[in-house]
């Protein structure tokens, strides 16, 4: 017979675990993945001995948030496809999915970089890759989308997006949405009236010193 004591033993376990999921979060996505099991810890006000005890290294932490990001990206998925206009479900699922990486240093660092574990990016491929040329094809279907374009395409407008955000995360970091309206525009089946960009271009030499700088 199990003692009475497992089961709040058991509930502090889990709420243990997602006090430290959640400074997680909030490092990586201001500092990226350059942050300790120790700093998770002391972010999360618990002991470096519990952070142990929830997850062997750093390593799990990041896996652990990168399929509560994958199931996000799902629901976003998910509520594209249902939206009764597919072009719209399109914009929306782009938009979205950007934002995520926007918001989230770490998470764009892990796409950005196979070196940081390729199962994760296997991972994302096996998961996504099929919602992203379901939400393509369904917007071909509706006559919105030009007939040449294929879901692959949208996965690498989203890569193209991601390096930008990396490049102007300090000096610009909503750069990344005036290219994408730009994008979307070339990506329309019909020619009508061009979309309002929602941020100004840089200046000859804010884009000089982005380039010339070291990230």
């Amino acid at each position: 017979m199990k003692d009475a004591t497992d089961r709040p033993l058991r509930r502090d376990a889990e709420v243990n675990r997602q006090r430290l999921l959640a400074a997680a979060q909030e490092l990586f996505a201001r500092r990226g993945l350059d942050v300790t099991l120790n700093d998770i810890a002391h972010h999360a006000g618990v002991g470096v001995g519990t952070a142990y005890r929830r997850f062997a290294n750093k390593e799990e932490v990041i896996d652990a948030l990168f399929e509560q990001r994958l199931d996000q990206v799902g629901v976003l998925a998910d509520e594209s496809l249902r939206d009764p206009d597919a072009w719209r479900g399109l914009t929306t699922f782009l938009e979205g999915s950007l934002r995520m990486q926007a918001e989230d240093r770490g998470l764009q660092e892990v796409l950005n970089n196979p070196q940081l574990g390729q199962h994760r990016i296997t991972q994302a491929r096996e998961r996504v890759a099929p919602l992203v040329i379901a939400i393509v094809e369904r917007a071909k279907d509706q006559g919105a989308l030009r007939p040449d374009v294929e879901g692959t395409d949208a996965i690498f407008i989203q890569l193209a997006l991601t390096a930008l955000m990396d490049r102007t995360r300090d000096t610009a970091p909503a750069l990344y949405r005036r290219y994408l309206t730009i994008f979307l525009d070339g990506l329309r089946a019909d020619r009508g009236p061009l979309s309002a960009l929602p941020v100004e271009a840089l200046s000859t030499e804010q884009t000089h010193a982005i380039m010339t700088s070291n990230g």
